[in-house]
């Protein structure tokens, strides 16, 4: 059989449509879905004639329904599944029901931290409970933890030398710990965790991913750690992994929208995906053996910003891992670790503008042979996903300059308002999705305070990102048009404290968003007031 074939395997054929059947009413969904909108847009402007001002509109408006819609038939089909199946995790990962709780684990796991300039005793502290409990498991011998450091600050280098050996010291004879460090973070993340599989590869059956910030239970390792073991061609599985609860604003309502609509999501993505899953770079369990032999990433010709070693290359790893024949698949449980998020807007720029950039390198792989159809899907919504917001900048702009330059009934405004409001709801499927399964359970909405506190945060959090997302249209706009000149990220340490952002600082970095905001807002008070409460939806960020 083929990496892109979908015939069921057993365990997966008992539990309703092939993954064949999955994918093709799914791309039905998306399809008639996305012709609906396209067809409505139209008519929206059909009554002033359809010129080439009119085209563009529409294509632009093509351009960014994709992640629209995606996610919207994600998260119902999510919620169908966490709502009425009677195991929603066997349903998109049937080995999670064949691994029993207290399996013996016979395989040896190494446990990868990647740190690069980053505080050691925040490290160590979301460390320690990990490798205590592995410690205290029964399999200590299974484990094995490597911090892999790419530390180029000498004061932090020695910090954490001294940290990390205190930390050994505390776990000598109960579990295993080995420091490295590199002199050069050639290839970065992936570069760094290639050494680790040249130097230590072979000594291990899996391995453990985790970032800086990662904070996963030994309870979480130990169960993916089974489910690996129970199916051998799962090549990597990706934990669900939560943002940790915050101090600052930004990071506390930020954090709270993505767990709201992180689940409902993620659930309906693995129904379809199924063994084409996606791997994002942590909290993963790897296959070593494949990993190692298919996985490899070499640096892509040419310099500047799209070449050399490639920024984002989990998705990429996933995709080769699926086309040597393995699965990856996702647990989407929320009890297997945490992350930390930036604590605030410009942090959380500089790291989805890191993000844009490496998955603007994909185009370089789009031809790569063999590749499982769903696979090279992925690839190319990674990169559509950033070019919607150009596309999204563009219609406010165009719509703005329409609502200035055409006479009174040049659009059908009836049209207009029925497509504003099949939209809205669409964009925020994923947390109203989650939301309904919480509030239509008993004590569904107990560990968020009860219903009414959920429901206050649920408005609060989704009122904060239709405010972020404007914002960050146009800051992947700028930064895409400056790609081809050269404009890069780079990988540094990111700032995770909290910490007040000055008023200047912030005018400075995010004035173009105030000053297109604006002038949309003004354009549409004097040639549409009546647009203007739909256009502060788009405009307001």
């Amino acid at each position: 059989m083929s990496a892109g074939a979908t015939v069921a395997r057993p365990a997966e054929a008992g539990r309703g449509l092939s993954i064949g059947a999955r994918r093709g009413l799914f791309a039905l969904l998306v399809a008639a879905t996305v012709a609906g909108l396209v067809v409505l847009m139209v008519r929206v402007l059909a009554p002033g004639g359809f010129g080439v001002v009119d085209l563009v509109i529409t294509a632009l408006f093509a351009v960014t329904l994709p992640w629209t819609v995606i996610g919207f038939w994600n998260a119902v089909i999510g919620f169908l599944i966490l709502r009425f199946a009677r195991d929603p995790v066997a349903i998109v990962l049937p080995a999670a029901a064949r691994a029993a709780p207290h399996a013996a684990i016979t395989g040896s796991t190494a446990i990868l931290v990647c740190v690069r300039n980053e505080v050691p005793e925040r490290v160590i502290r979301n460390l320690r409970p990990l490798l205590a409990g592995l410690a205290e498991s029964g399999f200590a011998a299974r484990f094995h933890a490597y911090v892999l450091s790419d530390t180029n600050d000498p004061a932090m280098a020695s910090a954490e030398e001294a940290g990390f050996a205190a930390l050994g010291e505390e776990l000598r004879d109960r579990l295993a710990l080995t420091y490295r460090r590199r002199s050069e973070n050639a290839g970065f993340k992936a570069g760094n965790i290639a050494d680790f599989c040249n130097r230590w590869g072979d000594q291990h059956d899996y391995a453990v991913t985790l970032d800086a910030d990662s904070i996963v239970p030994a309870e979480a390792v130990l169960r993916m750690v089974r489910i690996v073991e129970v199916d051998p061609k799962l090549g990597i599985l990706q934990g669900l992994v939560v943002g940790m609860p915050a101090t600052s604003a930004f990071a506390r309502l930020f954090q709270f929208s993505m767990r709201l609509g992180m689940r409902s999501y993620t659930v309906g993505s693995a129904w379809w995906q199924a063994d084409c899953g996606p791997y994002w770079g942590h909290n993963a369990v790897l296959r070593l053996k494949p990993f190692r032999l298919h996985c490899e990433l070499s640096a892509l010709p040419g310099t500047g910003p799209l070449g050399g070693h490639v920024l984002s290359h989990d998705q990429i790893e996933a995709v080769l891992m699926r086309r040597a024949g393995y699965e990856v698949r996702v647990l989407p449980e929320e009890n297997l670790g945490f992350e930390e998020n930036p604590p605030t807007l410009i942090e959380f720029v500089r790291r989805d503008l890191r993000w844009c950039q490496g998955n603007m390198q994909y185009w370089r792989f789009l031809g790569l042979p063999k590749l499982a159809p769903v696979s090279r899907y992925q690839l190319v919504f990674a990169i559509l996903m950033f070019f919607g917001s150009p596309a999204w900048i563009g219609l406010m702009l165009l719509g703005a300059a329409v609502a200035l330059a055409s006479p009174a009934g040049a659009v059908d405004s009836h049209a207009a308002r029925a497509l504003f409001w099949i939209l809205l709801p669409m964009w925020f499927a994923p947390q109203l999705a989650t939301l309904a399964d919480l509030v239509t359970r008993p004590q569904g909405a107990a560990p968020y305070g009860g219903r009414p506190a959920l429901l206050i945060g649920a408005v609060a959090a989704m009122t904060f990102m239709q405010l972020l997302v404007p914002v960050m249209w146009l800051a992947h706009t700028i930064f895409l048009a400056g790609l081809p000149f050269g404009r890069a990220v780079g990988w540094g340490a990111q700032a995770r404290d909290d910490h007040a952002v000055p008023a200047a600082t912030a005018l400075r970095l995010l004035w173009p968003q105030s000053l297109l905001g604006v002038g949309v807002l003004a354009a549409l008070v004097v040639a549409a007031p009546d647009a203007l409460p739909y256009g502060l939806v788009l405009a307001a960020g």
